[in-house]
């Protein structure tokens, strides 16, 4: 009896710590990565405003040929919604809608995940001139865990996990654009 009233309280005990330790852990994350195109501002905003343009160049929106997709509104303005729904557990279902545009400098996105967890997240993507036929492109992720949720940011490394599918997916974005 003792022996079970001592696990008891290690449990409650290695709960307790993890409860206090998530309520300090930080709970939002950042990532971004650039990459610089060969070719004018204007032309390289002009082709990312359009969503459907990432099905080109973005490592998520080719990981499942046979996902389904949807489209509601206009692409390249503001609420329009692309939608997607896999098979895959890495892929899963969600939705993007476009919440600003500042023309030909940056887009703004939010990033509804449904399957295989929900979330919502927000994205963007900045062009900024370093001359007239060079642009430094951003791609951008950030999002929040909630309270208790958060305590897994301790054993994730968000940075390495989103950031080289960004980097991949900018990498592929400047070899389309400099064709």
């Amino acid at each position: 009896m003792k022996i079970l009233k001592y696990a008891l309280f290690t449990i409650i005990g290695i709960i307790a710590l993890g409860l206090i330790t998530a309520a300090v852990v930080k709970s939002d994350y950042a990532v971004t990565r650039e990459v610089t195109i060969s070719k004018p501002k204007q032309q390289v905003f002009d082709y990312i405003k359009f969503i459907g343009n990432q099905d080109n160049y973005s490592v998520w929106n080719n990981k499942d040929p046979k996902m389904k997709k949807e489209k509601r509104g206009t692409d390249g303005t503001v609420g329009f919604v692309a939608s997607w729904d896999s098979e895959m557990k890495d892929v899963g279902k969600g939705e993007q809608e476009i919440k600003a545009i500042k023309d030909g400098e940056r887009i703004d996105m939010e990033l509804r995940f449904m399957k295989p967890f929900t979330a919502t997240d927000n994205a963007f993507m900045t062009t900024e001139a370093l001359d007239s036929t060079t642009t430094k492109v951003q791609w951008g992720f950030n999002g929040k865990m909630p309270y208790p949720m958060n305590l897994m940011l301790l054993f994730m490394n968000m940075d390495k996990m989103l950031g080289d599918d960004l980097q991949k997916g900018l990498d592929n974005l400047k070899v389309v654009m400099e064709k």
